[in-house]
């Protein structure tokens, strides 16, 4: 064997004789043996195979072992040795035998990192941001209720609770990136599907006021055109959403176990961080970017005299889909590059200590088998060891609890300050992404940097969950107050300004009686009198202008409404009144910190997971939590959240007797229902944590088999031991 050339590590030692270190696997049954990094240096590892001069199988991409790769810096290692899978595995970046030099560069566990950030940014805008985004105005624009919105999110969690098991089994055992790869282009065949509605039917004809007339005008509206049968698209909405929910699967688990395989187990819980951030980070920019295309009108380069605040007014909510597809069927191709394990990832895994919870029968034990879990013939016993382990089911449950909200407020949150606010559906969208960039972003990186900053162990862990838990379960009391409703003649107070009594609508007075108004078309103006008008003709007006200063309608000789200081009658603009709520500071300012809390706790939890469970099991372990975490909480939550909000609707679209969208909510019945909702899962998520906390039994002192004795705690894995000097007889 080639001697190495100037093999000095970071310890100092240089050995100038011709060494030959043998290092085998440890047996399933016995220990494995303590490697420093520094001994690694001079020492192959597993199977590797030292040597300085032939050339490596895997080309401009294989890397010394022990020296750093790009980015990771943290430890000076010896230069001139290289290591190769003794299997002739391929470690070099490309696909087939296309593996150009350039690509190299991007064969690092942070090369692996951006690419998985840039699928997951994708992931999250379009699933939870574009989709939450629209769906006012895809219920709308196909005559949806809010159910049907609620099953076309949750078609998502359906779809990937049918395939994670396959996936995180077979995929967990298997070429990772390739899985990711394919995934990812899945989800962009989803994007496009979801926009094809909006090309297969016909032209949106949205009859402005000025259209239907204001009172005496002309106000037929035969039913025949009311009446649609728009709202079959939705199933090809639910197969869109199908789609993004079979390729974001690999993504959340065999993703975060591709990182944490291939870095160090001190910064694993940040590459995690980063990763998840960006996924938060997608649905905010989801919120912002499709609330602007939600200005532009859906046919675009139509002219239309309807503004945005209008409720008749349906944004291009279809370009962002277009967007987001492209470029996932762009960044599946990298991503489909990545080999099997990246270089020098070795030594990243004879370092890792075993946390998994110690069964009593020591069952847990088979699960360090190098050949478990490679046939079908494992599953069963793969499922039974995590059913065993109490820790997993209940950090799986506090989950799904956690998600059940997550994805009620994400999907419904836009609605919710919509109508506290008064707002409009590009203005509540905005609005909500503003709350999401830094609350749940800022959450979820902060989670990853305390467990890394404190050095945290499973428990400590499960502990900071459960802190993050109680502090936003207390901040949810907020839902205690609302805004106001603002008043609306003929629907929360009688023409007269008195009450309405028992609640039914009555939109006729004697001020509109002669101008035959139909309840067919809605298009609220604001009164001068600070009161909303179901429509210009329900406000009893008579002229229309235009107000040049903010382009909106301006209309005339209202009788409904009085002058404040003339007499006779007043004018009316379209559009919602402005809402001037005082706590409206108050209620956004503790919605961030229930977001906040809530996401604080994710990556911790999901940190916990992956170490309570044995190596082997990991990707299996993640696909079992996200079948848990959807079909508890995922799935049922938008279609819970949507039925409750739906019980809180005052208005109801009329299409000839039909029920259609809700178009105006009971603001204290949505607060109400929303902190009923809030305080039964965040009360059982505390419990669920608490549960996981007691239960949890750590290994002994020495490591579970199969893992080394290095120790996360102090600093870092290579401090906690002294660097060992090889046995004689393999010098």
């Amino acid at each position: 064997m080639a001697m190495p050339q100037n093999s000095t590590g970071e310890n100092g030692f240089c050995f100038a004789q011709t060494l030959n270190f043998s290092c085998p696997s440890p047996r399933p049954g016995e220990a494995g043996r303590t490697f420093d990094t520094r001994e690694a240096c001079d020492t192959p590892l597993s199977n590797g195979t030292a040597s300085s001069a032939a050339p490596s199988p895997s080309g401009s991409c294989a890397e010394p072992l022990c020296s750093p790769s790009p980015g990771e810096e943290e430890t000076q290692f010896g230069e001139g040795i290289k290591y190769v899978s003794a299997e002739g595995e391929e470690l070099a970046c490309g696909w087939g035998g296309f593996t150009p030099g350039c690509l190299q560069l991007f064969n690092t566990s942070k090369g692996v990192l951006f690419f998985l950030c840039v699928a997951s940014f994708l992931q999250g805008m379009t699933v939870n941001g574009f989709i939450n985004t629209v769906i006012t105005s895809i219920e709308r624009r196909f005559d949806l209720r809010s159910y049907q919105s609620g099953l076309i999110a949750s078609s998502y969690d359906i779809a990937a609770c049918i395939c994670l098991t396959f996936v995180s089994y077979f995929g967990g055992n298997g070429h990772k990136p390739r899985w990711l790869g394919w995934g990812v282009l899945v989800m962009g065949l989803g994007s496009l599907l979801f926009a094809l509605p909006h090309f297969t039917t016909g032209r949106y004809e949205a009859r402005s006021a000025a259209e239907v007339g204001v009172c005496g005008g002309n106000q037929s509206l035969p039913c025949a055109q009311a009446a649609s049968s728009l709202s079959g698209y939705r199933f090809v909405f639910m197969l869109g959403q199908f789609l993004h929910g079979m390729g974001a699967t690999p993504l959340y688990t065999l993703g975060v176990t591709y990182l944490d395989e291939n870095v160090k187990t001190n910064y694993s819980p940040v590459y995690i961080a980063v990763f998840y951030t960006a996924a938060i980070l997608g649905p905010a920019a989801g919120y912002l970017v499709g609330g602007m295309f939600l200005n532009i009108y859906t046919e675009i380069g139509r002219e239309i005299d309807i503004a945005p605040e209008n409720t008749l007014w349906v944004g291009a909510w279809w370009i962002g889909f277009l967007g987001a597809g492209a470029a996932s069927l762009l960044i599946s191709i990298p991503i489909l590059g990545y080999p099997q394990r990246l270089p020098g990832s070795q030594r990243y895994i004879v370092m890792r200590v075993s946390e998994a919870h110690q069964l009593k029968d020591g069952s847990h034990k088979k699960a360090s088998d190098p050949d478990f879990g490679k046939t079908v013939k494992d599953l069963p016993r793969s499922v039974l060891l995590l059913l065993k382990n109490p820790t997993f089911i209940f950090l799986c449950l506090a989950g799904a609890t956690e998600a059940t909200l997550i994805a009620g407020m994400s999907t419904f949150g836009p609605k919710f300050l919509e109508s506290q606010f008064s707002l409009s559906a590009s203005e509540a969208a905005t609005f909500f992404g503003y709350l999401v960039v830094p609350a749940g972003g800022g959450g979820t990186f902060l989670g990853g940097f305390l467990v890394n900053k404190f050095k945290l162990r499973c428990s400590g862990i499960i502990k900071l969950c459960l802190l993050c838990t109680v502090s936003s379960l207390l901040a949810i009391f907020i839902f205690f107050i609302h805004c106001p409703n603002m008043p609306m003649a003929g629907v929360t107070q009688m023409y007269e300004g008195s009450a309405l009594p028992g609640g039914h609508l009555n939109l006729t007075a004697a001020c509109n009686a002669e101008c035959g108004c139909l309840q067919e078309t809605y298009s609220p103006v604001c009164g001068s009198d600070d009161i909303m008008y179901y429509s210009p003709c329900h406000a009893g007006c008579k002229k229309v202008s235009e107000n040049l200063r903010n382009g909106k309608k301006v209309y005339h000789e209202c009788s409904c409404i009085e002058k404040t200081l003339l007499p006779g009658p007043g004018d009316a603009e379209a559009g919602k009144c402005t809402s001037s709520c005082v706590k409206r500071p108050l209620l956004l300012f503790f919605m961030f910190v229930v977001i906040l809390f809530t996401f604080l706790s994710s990556i911790p939890a999901l940190t916990a997971t992956l170490r309570c469970v044995p190596d082997r099991q990991r990707s299996f372990a993640l696909g079992i939590q996200w079948i848990v975490v959807r079909t508890l909480g995922g799935i049922p939550g938008p279609i819970a959240f949507g039925s409750m909000i739906d019980k809180s609707c005052l208005l109801w679209q009329d299409q000839c007797g039909e029920q259609g969208s809700c178009y105006v909510y009971q603001n204290s019945a949505m607060s109400r229902y929303t902190l009923v909702a809030g305080l039964v899962y965040k009360v059982l998520g505390t419990t669920f944590f608490i549960v996981a906390c007691l239960l949890y039994k750590p290994p002994p002192a020495e490591s579970a088999p199969g893992s080394s004795d290095a120790s996360e705690n102090g600093n870092g894995d290579l401090q906690e031991h002294k660097p060992s000097l090889p046995d004689e007889e393999h010098i």
